[in-house]
């Protein structure tokens, strides 16, 4: 077994370890929070780089090419002699002829395969970027969290639920929890916002449907408020319906 555990892990993802190396494995992963992301993610890649590429035919496509083949002028008859003549010679060619057949059909299959390669490479590459800015972002809200000077403050949201700010002046940034009880109705959404020398700026807008959110807000020394309003899909340009609102000065 091989003395650097952390190298395991993409034979693991891969099942490629023995009993003994297994074992060992996932007790590191119970302790390691790297190789636990990492081997998911090399886990889904295998299994969506595994998946086949296969489709139904369309119904028609069968007569199609009946149809195609009918309208098409067939060559004639070979009739030239092949070199050492017989039927051994006129094998031969009809083995190169199929050979070159195989080969022209495994050649377009590597390239398909590799479309579909470079494809699924290009959805692994997005998710991996996303998962690494969520654990960006993870790092971040607890750096502002441990900061020795952190102040945290809420408000109650007017249809139920709890806003909250945590904040430092020594990082200059703060964290917004939202948590309602219910998301708007009538299709609209909830927006976030800060006041800043009287002025209120957008912080973010929530997707139909959510009713809780976590927010960095950056440049925190300068805002006096933290607001939260319902708006349109989409968000609006300034405030129309708030819902709540945390002085932070």
């Amino acid at each position: 077994m091989t003395s650097d555990i952390h190298s395991l892990v993409g034979a693991y993802a891969l099942d490629a370890v023995n009993d003994l190396e297994r074992a060992a494995f996932e007790r590191h992963l119970a302790e390691c929070e790297a190789c636990r992301i990492e081997s998911a993610e090399l886990r889904e890649a295998a299994a969506r780089l595994a998946d086949g590429v296969w489709s139904v035919p369309p119904p028609r496509l069968r007569e199609t090419v009946l149809a195609e083949i009918a309208a098409t002028r067939q060559l004639p008859p070979r009739t030239a002699t092949v070199a050492g003549g017989g039927p051994a010679a006129r094998a031969r060619l009809s083995r190169r002829h199929l050979l070159s057949a195989a080969a022209a059909v495994v050649i377009a299959a590597a390239g398909a395969g590799t479309a579909v390669y470079t494809v699924q490479e290009s959805r692994v590459r997005e998710e991996r970027s996303v998962a690494e800015a969520a654990r960006d972002q993870q790092a971040r809200v607890r750096t502002i969290l441990a900061s020795p000077d952190v102040e945290v403050r809420g408000e109650t949201l007017r249809d139920g639920g709890r806003v909250t700010v945590a904040y430092s002046r020594l990082r200059d940034a703060g964290v917004v929890m939202l948590a309602a009880d219910a998301a708007p109705g009538s299709g609209r959404v909830f927006q976030l916002w800060t006041v800043r020398s009287g002025t209120a700026v957008s912080e973010g807008v929530l997707a139909p449907g959510e009713a809780a959110s976590v927010t960095i807000v950056e440049r925190v020394a300068s805002a006096t408020v933290v607001g939260v309003s319902i708006e349109p899909p989409g968000g609006s340009a300034t405030p129309t319906d708030m819902t709540a609102g945390v002085k932070i000065i």
